[in-house]
């Protein structure tokens, strides 16, 4: 497993269970990590590490980065920005709130200015670990764009999905886009229902995504290698094929016992990985879908 979903599981403790990100830092499970920059068009690039990937935009405006992992990892991410270009980031996009794609918003928002979705500041205020200035001080409710390195990005808010408080990030002259954790390739998705998440809702964001994209399109993946529009229409067929599987299983009047027992169909049992198992996937369709 690669170390992109290797600590995908952060984002869950965080969101569903309180730890704090101070308590991760003490661990050393970054010390090992590597920043690795893919470069996707003049002026666009891809960072991988651990926790969310990174976009990042860089040009004569100067750096913008989309998400910033975990706090321990922010002088990594700073070398290899330097390796691409000068300068501190001036803005910096929270895709959402979960801590493996804000924790070095405490870092880079002492220098930078945050934007998010209004639910992110809301989640993200509410949490002690964060301080004002990793807050994001630029929020909107159904997008905003920021003109930057001659380029436009359009910062997209799709309604319930992954979260409550969903950015999606268009390029206008570049063929890319940043998903957030709106797509996890090759593997079921965490969709977080207690913070505000939809099973329909992500599904229904995933269609509204794959109509603007193309087979140019570039598509970073909040978790997950590179990926283009093929990639996201397998990733849609799988959440349409789990939607209609459950559906018909409440229909049935099952319980959620009985339908772990009896397990997923056999097209879906490939997407299962280590922090979203067969058995947390159909924990979250039923929990998702009975009250539809």
């Amino acid at each position: 497993m690669n170390n992109i979903l290797r600590f995908a599981l952060t984002s869950l403790l965080i969101g569903s269970y309180g730890i704090s990100i101070n308590s991760l830092a003490d661990e050393d499970k970054f010390a090992k990590v590597e920043i690795v920059a893919t470069k996707l068009s003049e002026h666009v690039y891809m960072l991988t590490g651990a926790g969310g990937n990174i976009g990042v935009s860089a040009g004569e405006d100067g750096l913008l980065i989309i998400d910033d992992q975990f706090a321990p990892l922010a002088d990594k991410i700073s070398a290899a920005l330097a390796d691409i270009q000068a300068g501190k980031p001036k803005y910096i996009v929270n895709t959402h709130y979960h801590g493996d794609h804000t924790g070095g918003n405490g870092i880079f928002g002492q220098t930078g200015t945050i934007f998010a979705h209004d639910n992110v500041l809301k989640r993200l205020a509410s949490n002690q670990d964060f301080t004002k200035q990793a807050l994001p001080s630029i929020t909107y409710d159904q997008g905003i764009n920021i003109h930057f390195n001659g380029d436009t990005l359009s910062l997209v808010h799709l309604g319930s999905g992954h979260t409550d408080g969903d950015s999606v990030i268009f390029w206008s002259d570049a063929p890319v886009v940043h998903m957030g954790d709106l797509f996890f390739k090759d593997r079921f998705p965490y969709i977080d229902l207690k913070g505000g998440g939809s099973v329909l809702g992500y599904r229904d964001s995933v269609a509204t995504i794959l109509a603007k994209v193309d087979d140019n399109t570039k598509i970073i993946p909040g978790h997950g290698e590179l990926a283009n529009k093929q990639d996201l229409v397998k990733f849609k067929q799988m959440l349409d094929t789990s939607i209609d599987w459950m559906n018909t299983q409440l229909k049935s009047g099952k319980s959620l016992d009985a339908i772990k027992q009896q397990g997923l169909p056999e097209d879906l049992q490939g997407w299962g990985w280590k922090f979203i198992s067969q058995e947390t996937w159909i924990e979250t369709l039923y929990n998702g879908l009975k009250s539809q």
